[in-house]
């Protein structure tokens, strides 16, 4: 089955020029219900495509939100003429596993969108979460030396309170919560989940185990994809993408990334030997960082030591290259792992939990 979004104002909603922002794009994607963004030049017709894979994408080779449409669409985009049978656009959608095909005319204007029901992203109820809860949190004490971590509270709530919400709002409901110092604060708060409307079920963590080694612990393998989340992050990623991404690239592993922007405060002298040979006044340097998200396959998890610590990154340097991807997050991201954290975080949400400023 698929469906077909003709309305104008709908096609108006997820289509932009190509001198707009990625921004812009982004907007055209969460309007379109995640799916594409439609490249029109002055007269409506189809001059190029944007997903949300190709900013991701875009973003890894440097670009940023602030870049144009123009230089991240696809400048030959699929398109079925008006009145292609449906049938024929359904097997194209198959064959070519493809979300979606944009309709138009005679003249190349966009006169609608088809949407392939049946590759849409992944169904959030047939994958699991696993939230790593556990930590010390020994950079925020004195508060953590009663209170773990994921229960500080940001606009009226607890940290892990918010986490939850966000993906039971995206169809989650299996998770399960790896737990160890004050255990007991978070399972008496949680309990089964049913206040909360999901499935929590707990992994309790006798010794540090690292991020991947709490994986070994899980009481059943999985049958799919899961998706593994740090305790003290406040982001509106949506997770479904990630795990389309996952299954777009065949990934065995994927992490989520954060860019981060440092300016050195100084000028800097570069220097051969004893001779000066420039000068870079104020540089800032550009990273990705480990966003503490992660997408892993059931069979990655035969990699995990049994019974000893093992962090993530470890765990990414036994997959092969070519099956461990990025997945660079353009969406609202903050570690609450600092006091000059927390701070922010206080500041930037309301009590709806809404970040306020980025």
């Amino acid at each position: 089955m698929s469906r077909t979004l003709m309305d104008a104002d709908i096609l108006k909603s997820i289509s932009l020029h190509e001198t707009q922002k990625l921004a812009d794009a982004v907007a055209c994607i969460e309007a379109s219900g995640g799916q594409i963004a439609l490249v029109v030049d002055e007269r409506f017709r189809l001059v190029g495509t944007i997903t949300d894979g190709d900013i991701r994408r875009a973003i890894l080779r440097g670009a940023t939100l602030e870049s144009t449409a123009g230089e991240v669409m696809h400048r030959q985009p699929r398109s079925v003429p008006r009145g292609t049978p449906l049938a024929e656009i359904a097997a194209i959608l198959k064959r070519e596993m493809i979300f979606q095909m944009p309709v138009v005319d005679e003249e190349g204007v966009v006169v609608g969108l088809r949407l392939a029901d049946e590759l849409e992203l992944p169904d959030p109820t047939e994958h699991r979460v696993v939230i790593m809860a556990g930590g010390l949190g020994t950079r925020l004490r004195p508060i953590t030396e009663t209170v773990p971590k994921p229960m500080i509270e940001v606009g009226g709530r607890p940290i892990l309170e918010r986490i939850l919400e966000r993906f039971r709002e995206q169809g989650f409901r299996r998770i399960s919560l790896c737990v160890n110092h004050l255990a007991e604060i978070i399972e008496n708060h949680f309990g089964t989940g049913e206040a909360f409307d999901v499935e929590i079920d707990y992994v309790r963590e006798t010794k540090r185990m690292g991020t991947a080694g709490a994986l070994s612990l899980l009481d059943d393998r999985p049958e799919k994809p899961l998706i593994v989340m740090n305790g003290d992050i406040l982001t509106s990623v949506n997770f479904a993408q990630m795990l389309a991404f996952h299954y777009d690239n065949a990934a065995l592993a994927t992490m989520g990334l954060n860019r981060y922007q440092y300016q050195v405060p100084y000028g800097v002298v570069e220097v051969k030997n004893h001779h000066i040979t420039g000068f870079s006044e104020k540089p800032v340097f550009d990273f990705f960082v480990n966003a503490g998200i992660y997408v892993i396959s059931p069979e990655v998890l035969d990699i995990i030591p049994p019974d000893r610590f093992f962090d993530m990154p470890s765990l990414f340097d036994q997959v092969h290259p070519d099956r461990r991807i990025a997945f660079p997050l353009h969406e609202y991201w903050l570690d609450v792992g600092k006091p000059d954290d927390l701070t922010r975080a206080r500041d930037e949400f309301n009590e709806n939990g809404t970040a306020e400023a980025h």
